[in-house]
């Protein structure tokens, strides 16, 4: 995306010459004649860069008060002070304010770009170190993993809506990695060099709601909330779980998407954004429709594209790649050497449902990664599968043995099956062969030497 310059100067040959030079360039831009306009534009939308004379005649405001004051509501932006009537002590002053750097006049052309192209990346780098900090502690898995059918098309579908300006739903399972989705869509359109802002729907609640999403003015205090649709100005807006929006919240979100136009909170100005919406949802739309959880003129109008991300359950074939990503990554994370997963471990991973899909998947990785620090051989196997993924609550002990079964080759599978149900049969007859070898219609002295052959302790 074309990142958008806003030249301040009092000198319309100056105004016109910057802009010019920039626009050649690529960057778009936007003129001010004064601190007045300036303003104006500013509260309007903060640009992506401003280059500041510092003395304009017929303003009421000079160039370090306008800087003062962009610092208060917008201290990420960056500002280029320039003057012609510069020296040491206003150059040092504009820097301790905060300005990005000086520029003399005249200048040259190159000395100009180069100053903005530094002055826009470390802009960049700033929001993507931020965007980093606070995906840090995610567990969503960083890429889309696996050669499933269900994830080729996936892939398939991403490559084609990445580069529309189509807003986007996307529905499955929580957990699934809805949002690796919509960051790949990010990340493969022109806006990839735009910040991705996430709106975590759930945690909003109905008494903040349009002041996080749209911002508050507090001029009287010298703040501005920025709210997130400005932060995601020529960028994409994530909702995850849309359902779980205010309902009041959602009325005005539906025009705000319409019309990308939206007024802050105590505000009267109309602040217009170019956004990009990415929403998500693991609920059942038309139930939440039915339901009055979720507007249908918002779904409609969110819901131009739509997509589906499998639940783990539904590619299983994916497993065990995506189990040897995660060992790769939590062993980063946690500083330690990578571990090998057994087949048989892999295997039982494969026979379970995941109701917690990938990101319960990267929790069992994690833990058992932590668990076997140093496994025999290097290999963990099935001894360092957590209990939990070996039976459900609701199914017991008959499911436990399913699950082990299933990872194991035919001859150990049947032993195991016979083993458990040697047990089952003793404990259920109290231990009394007579009456188990009836029951199960083998002969006395067959039924002890199955026992004893499986290591099975017989009662009498």
């Amino acid at each position: 995306m074309n990142e958008e310059i806003l030249v301040v100067d009092d000198e319309p040959d100056i105004r016109s010459l910057i802009s010019l030079t920039l626009e050649d360039e690529g960057y778009l831009t936007v003129q001010a004649a004064n601190a007045e306009e300036a303003r104006a534009v500013i509260a309007s939308r903060p640009p992506s860069c401003i280059i500041l004379d510092i003395w304009m005649r017929g303003s009421d405001m000079d160039g370090l008060e306008v800087l003062n004051w962009c610092q208060n509501l917008y201290p990420e932006v960056p500002i280029l002070m320039i003057s012609g009537h510069g020296n040491v002590e206003a150059a040092v002053q504009a820097i301790q304010n905060g300005a990005h750097d000086f520029i003399e006049k005249p200048f040259k052309a190159e000395r100009l770009l180069l100053t903005v192209r530094r002055a826009l990346q470390q802009s960049r780098l700033a929001r993507e170190n931020a965007e980093l900090r606070e995906q840090s502690g995610a567990n969503e898995q960083v890429s889309l993993v696996g050669q499933s059918v269900q994830i080729k098309q996936l892939r398939t579908t991403i490559d084609k809506v990445a580069n529309t300006a189509s807003r986007i739903l996307i529905t499955g399972p929580g957990g699934s990695g809805k949002e690796v989705v919509a960051r790949l869509i990010h990340t493969q359109s022109v806006r990839k060099d735009g910040p991705f802002v996430v709106a975590h729907c759930a945690r909003i609640s109905a008494e903040n709601a349009d002041t996080e999403l749209f911002g508050s003015e507090m001029l009287a205090s010298g703040r501005r909330i920025v709210g997130l649709f400005e932060q995601a100005h020529r960028g994409t807006l994530y909702f995850d779980e849309l359902c779980d929006l205010p309902l009041e919240t959602q009325s005005r979100l539906v025009r705000a998407v319409a019309e990308q136009t939206f007024r802050r909170v105590g505000g009267t100005d109309p602040v217009t954004t170019d956004v990009r919406i990415i929403s998500a949802s693991s609920q059942d739309l038309a139930a939440a429709i039915e339901n009055g959880h979720l507007k249908e003129d918002l779904y409609y109008r969110l819901g131009v594209i739509s997509m589906t991300v499998p639940g783990l359950a539904e590619r299983r074939e994916d497993i065990g790649q995506l189990a040897r990503h995660f060992v790769e990554e939590c062993a980063r994370k946690l500083g330690r050497p990578p571990i090998a997963l057994g087949d048989d471990l892999v295997n039982a991973m494969r026979s379970y449902d995941w109701p917690g899909s990938v990101r319960q998947l990267r929790n069992v990785i994690e833990t058992i990664l932590i668990l076997n620090e140093k496994p025999e051989n290097g290999v963990v196997g099935l001894d360092g599968l957590p209990a939990e993924l070996l039976s459900s609550p609701q199914e017991g002990g008959a499911s436990q043995i399913l699950h082990h079964s299933l990872s194991l080759p035919l001859r150990e599978a049947r032993e195991l099956f016979e083993r458990e149900y040697m047990h089952s049969q003793l404990q259920k007859f109290e231990g009394n062969i007579s009456q188990m070898a009836k029951f199960i219609g083998m002969e006395r002295s067959a039924l002890h030497r199955k026992l004893k052959s499986l290591n099975v302790e017989a009662g009498n």
